[in-house]
């Protein structure tokens, strides 16, 4: 097991941090990257996992530990952000506790979005001081990432201006021709920044039960729907299978050599800290 916390880490600071372009590559090209570690949570309630990422913001802001991907999928939730209106949840507390939807408002960037299985959500626990202070940057990365690992599926994806997030230009075939139609959104982004750590992140649909999408205006952009990988290729597909892919282009894009480090040891440490900084002020 990959011990997540080592006391004598150390920051390598990048002054201007990878750019799109760079820190990409495979293989031999792990060398010189950073170390990182990534965690896999499994399906995790968005409650828990919200705790969690509280905690390992405070370790990370005192160098505790390192830079950390966390992945996970939720129960059926709704989060709103703190940017959003609430206007734009179309369910009322009924119709929400019938379906098995939870309500969330939090403190991450953004407007309103559905999380649920099937959507790969990535948590990034970074201290961005020492990659790239440049928030605008980051977001475009976490883009970035979800850009390349809906390529590999071979499907093209973009950034629309003036709209965070991942998008598919949508054509649908009918008899032999291209019908264009408004581009679909694969991926949403929602960050929280205290002290250049960063929290909260991106959600990736892949299996989604993209129905639930109906329940908000997602992203609070009326008139734009939600997709997935699933829907586009016709095809089932495991999102174990495509939390690799993202992985790896995470590590890519961010200059990071992960490492696996699983939950329960990630909690061993994480309660190792916390009572030695309780011991310490007490």
């Amino acid at each position: 097991m990959v011990t997540l916390v080592t006391g004598d880490w150390k920051e390598t600071k990048m002054a201007d941090g990878p750019g799109v372009g760079e820190g990409t590559g495979t293989g031999n090209r792990q060398a010189g990257r950073r170390q990182g570690y990534i965690a896999d949570l499994g399906l995790i309630g968005y409650e828990d996992a919200s705790a969690l990422q509280k905690r390992m913001v405070a370790c990370r802001k005192v160098g505790a530990i390192g830079d950390v991907l966390l992945l996970c999928e939720h129960p059926h939730v709704i989060t709103q952000g703190r940017n959003g209106k609430r206007s734009h949840l179309l369910a009322g507390e009924h119709v929400l506790r019938q379906k098995g939807v939870e309500y969330f408002e939090t403190s991450r960037g953004g407007d309103i979005t559905y999380h649920g299985p099937g959507q790969i959500v990535g948590y990034p626990i970074l201290q961005l001081g020492a990659i790239r202070r440049d928030v605008v940057w980051y977001v475009r990365m976490l883009e970035e990432v979800m850009i390349r690992t809906t390529a590999e599926f071979g499907l093209p994806a973009i950034r629309e201006h003036g709209k965070t997030g991942v998008w598919v230009p949508a054509k649908q075939a009918h008899s032999g021709d291209a019908l264009p139609c408004a581009p679909q959104k694969i991926g949403a982004i929602g960050v929280h920044i205290s002290r250049w750590v960063t929290s909260h992140g991106f959600a990736y649909n892949v299996s989604t039960d993209l129905r639930f999408f109906d329940l908000i205006v997602p992203c609070g952009i009326a008139g734009r729907k939600a997709t997935s990988l699933e829907k586009l290729l016709g095809r089932a597909v495991d999102p174990q299978a495509v939390k690799p892919v993202l992985a790896r282009h995470f590590g890519e894009v961010f200059g990071l050599a992960l490492q696996p480090a699983g939950a329960a040891e990630l909690q061993r440490q994480l309660e190792s800290f916390e009572r030695t900084a309780l011991a310490i002020s007490a």
